[in-house]
């Protein structure tokens, strides 16, 4: 019988719609993979897959009575890291957990349990250090913009952080990487498309764009950080492991003055 190649939308419904046609079908030799990615896979048949919020629930109710919510969020975390092969490793963890009749997310003996965990571990770390790193500037329509370029797709789980914290305010967060954002207008968050100028560089406050206010703002924290920065105790090596260095082109106070 020739391998199939499930190809699906890279939405996580998307996903779990080619979950079901796996079981649904009885399928043995398969691989799932995300429609943007390169669909050269040896002597398999490709097969497009339509995403379905009825199959993908199924799915996932059958999966609420046989993981944990620990298992179940560290799975979704998994996927959201958008790493080369993830849905077949994701498909693996599935089906061991269908064919338990215990929780199996601490069986770390299993190959995709341990694989899963140790992903979703990377991305439970990158999802903080946006919530961190985060830095909003004003916007001359009085929308606070940020942008952000994380290694992994943690939009979907920042937005509850950030309508609680910022609530009584209008904020964008894009991710520049994906090309998509979030907004949020005072009542709900949605997701985004917009398309910026090719020259558009992220790293500068353009005053073309961004408000006096802003800029203002900016100097007061540049200042305030030289202020309470103590040469006698700085420590390079531990603030670099805290802040990488990736993460500073976005980062107001390590902007030149």
């Amino acid at each position: 019988m020739q391998a199939k190649n499930l190809i699906y939308d890279g939405s996580f419904d998307g996903f779990l719609s080619a979950v079901f046609h796996v079981f649904e079908l009885k399928l043995k030799r398969v691989t799932i993979q995300n429609q943007f990615e390169n669909q050269n896979v040896l002597f398999s048949e490709n097969e497009n897959i339509v995403t379905e919020e009825t199959k993908a629930n199924r799915v996932w109710k059958g999966l609420k009575s046989h993981l944990s919510s620990r298992g179940r969020y560290q799975l979704y975390y998994a996927f959201l890291s958008e790493q080369p092969g993830i849905e077949d490793v994701l498909l693996d963890y599935i089906q061991y957990a269908f064919s338990k009749s215990n929780p199996i997310d601490k069986d770390y003996s299993h190959p995709s349990v341990l694989k899963v965990a140790q992903t979703a571990k990377m991305v439970g770390r990158e999802k903080h250090r946006m919530e961190a790193f985060v830095r909003f500037r004003l916007t001359k329509d009085h929308i606070f913009f940020a942008n952000i370029e994380p290694d992994f797709n943690v939009l979907p789980l920042i937005q509850k952080h950030f309508k609680r914290r910022y609530a009584d305010q209008k904020w964008m967060i894009y991710d520049i990487k994906r090309h998509y954002g979030l907004f949020y207008d005072l009542d709900k968050v949605e997701i985004i498309d917009m398309d910026f100028p090719t020259n558009f560089d992220f790293t500068k406050t353009d005053s073309e764009y961004f408000s006096e206010q802003e800029f203002e703002f900016q100097k007061l924290w540049q200042d305030y950080f030289k202020a309470t920065n103590i040469g006698s105790r700085k420590n390079m090596k531990l603030h670099i492991r805290h802040v990488p260095k990736r993460y500073w082109k976005y980062l107001s106070e390590k902007q030149p003055e």
